[in-house]
């Protein structure tokens, strides 16, 4: 026994060694290329694979090279934003393939395609990078799947009903007045002063976030906030590499810092929660109002309802919630109004406009709920940019099981790319004038200019369409309205056109504009 002891364990050694080699070999070769066979054989067209890397090298090289040169204004911002893609569609037709390592990437286009992908959303799943430290950032509702999607959902929705936005009035309308005050102290009445507006927007929505969110916990709020920025930066550097398995049990400076980053966001809204928790068992009402206070109230409604826990969300689950407030509705926003001020600035006859319109309906006085409904050019104008810099440049889906999707034949596990940006500037849907400046188009609402069309999709669309839509609009009207009420503005000889992505698509050299006091 002594002697076969030994041998046996050498067995078992082997026979593991095997079945982990055979795994590595079946993920890193002969999956992908069973793939790529089957994805040839739909009359997919796209690079043949490579061990490991794919088209990783390629795509991290195209897009280093992109950020290193500013472009013009009438230049293609797609190919800036996602030059890989532009050049795999230019090579390979619209519907094609490319490899995120071993995984495969097919591009979709085509509006109807693009629509059965969001309507069927239990077949066709978010991408998950495989990366874990990307799930450092958010979690919640835009990374859940099938009945917990479903169950966290229906708890959130409350928050953002429009009767409850109407009560965050207030807190969207005080973050805004505090940003244009300090502008007026920069700002001297007789001459114009630069001013980059990109970090005053940033802080802005993130305290527009913190009020909203957290209430009369709003200064404790703001740690979050900075936080949240500071992990999006470093898990936009990993989420372009390769993910070595187990590589983030590495002390390294950058895995610590996530780490630590992770646990510090997570302590600040614990301490929030369980704050509040109190408050509401001692009867105080007061903190309601905002959207912690209702997915709480909600969360414990709905427990109460089914009788079981079960049936509700932990607090590390409310945690990932609060998280996905801050990134989300802060990040969307402040592009959507930078991006506004800068194209303001260049087509001065619609900053005319919208400035007529704003001061039609409400003079110098404080906009309320009802005037911003009111505000046709503004909203032209909002979606118009929404369309030109959607806040994320591409959408990605993954296949559950094997499926037919319009002719194609895909695979379990395929990853699926919606190009925003070049569906939103795709000449056959939107006619030759596609790259202008016209808010026009969007006169007779989104449904009348896109025919039908799933074409117009800033922010998703289907069962999975943005929860917040509602408050970003709301919030950017706001602030428009407030700054068109106290300042014309002009693009600073300094401005550089950079446009490029940090999750969203942020200007790279900020946004200096010449200010002028009205």
């Amino acid at each position: 026994m002594e002697c076969l002891l030994p041998v046996g364990i050498k067995v078992c050694v082997a026979i593991l060694l095997l079945v982990y080699t055979w795994r590595v070999l079946n993920w890193a070769w002969f999956r992908p290329k069973k793939l790529e066979k089957y994805l040839r054989l739909s009359g997919l067209k796209g690079n043949p694979y490579k061990l490991l890397y794919g088209d990783l090298k390629e795509l991290s090289n195209k897009l280093k090279e992109a950020k290193s040169k500013p472009i013009n204004f009438s230049d293609d911002t797609a190919q800036r934003l996602i030059p890989f893609f532009c050049d795999t569609i230019n090579k390979n037709g619209k519907n094609s393939f490319a490899w995120l390592g071993p995984n495969p990437i097919v591009v979709i286009t085509e509006p109807a395609l693009i629509k059965e992908i969001f309507a069927k959303n239990y077949m066709y799943q978010k991408y998950k990078n495989s990366n874990p430290f990307t799930k450092l950032l958010v979690q919640g509702l835009v990374s859940l799947e099938e009945h917990k999607w479903a169950k966290h959902r229906k708890i959130i929705n409350p928050a953002f009903h429009f009767e409850k936005l109407k009560h965050m009035m207030p807190a969207l309308y005080q973050s805004c007045n505090e940003m244009l005050s300090k502008w007026e102290d920069i700002v001297p009445k007789e001459t114009s002063v630069e001013l980059d507006v990109w970090p005053h927007f940033q802080l802005m929505t993130g305290e527009v976030i913190s009020r909203t969110a957290f209430g009369s916990s709003y200064e404790e709020g703001k740690i979050v906030f900075e936080l949240q920025k500071e992990q999006a930066e470093h898990v936009m550097e990993v989420a372009f590499s390769l993910y070595i398995p187990g590589s983030r049990f590495l002390p390294s400076k950058r895995n610590k810092r996530m780490l630590e980053i992770k646990k510090e966001i997570q302590t600040t809204i614990r301490r929030i929660i369980d704050k509040r928790l109190k408050a509401m068992k001692a009867g105080e009402t007061s903190n309601n109002e905002d959207l912690l206070g209702i997915l709480l109230e909600s969360n414990l409604k709905e427990i109460e309802q089914h009788g079981s826990k079960d049936f509700g969300m932990t607090t590390l689950e409310v945690i990932e919630e609060c998280k996905l407030f801050y990134f989300a509705g802060q990040e969307t926003t402040s592009v959507l109004l930078v991006w506004t001020m800068i194209l303001l600035c260049l087509h001065w006859e619609w900053q005319v406009r919208a400035r007529e319109e704003v001061l039609q309906v409400f003079g110098n006085k404080k906009p309320d709920f009802e005037g911003l409904s009111r505000l046709k050019v503004v909203t032209m104008i909002l979606y118009e940019t929404l369309r030109l810099f959607p806040p994320l440049p591409t959408l990605g889906r993954r296949t559950k099981e094997e499926v037919k999707l319009g002719e194609l034949n895909l695979a379990a596990g395929v990853l699926l790319v919606i190009p925003t940006v070049l569906v939103h500037c795709d000449k056959e849907i939107w006619g030759e004038d596609v790259k202008e400046f016209k808010p026009e188009r969007f006169s007779e609402g989104v449904s009348k200019v896109t025919n039908g069309q799933v074409s117009f999709i800033p922010f998703g669309w289907g069962p999975r369409i943005c929860i917040g839509q509602n408050f970003a609009m709301l919030e950017a009207k706001m602030a428009i309205a407030m700054i068109l009420q106290k300042f014309s503005f002009e693009l600073s000889p300094s401005y550089t056109h950079a446009p490029f992505q940090v999750v969203t698509i942020r200007p790279q050299y900020g946004a200096p504009l010449l200010m002028h006091k009205l």
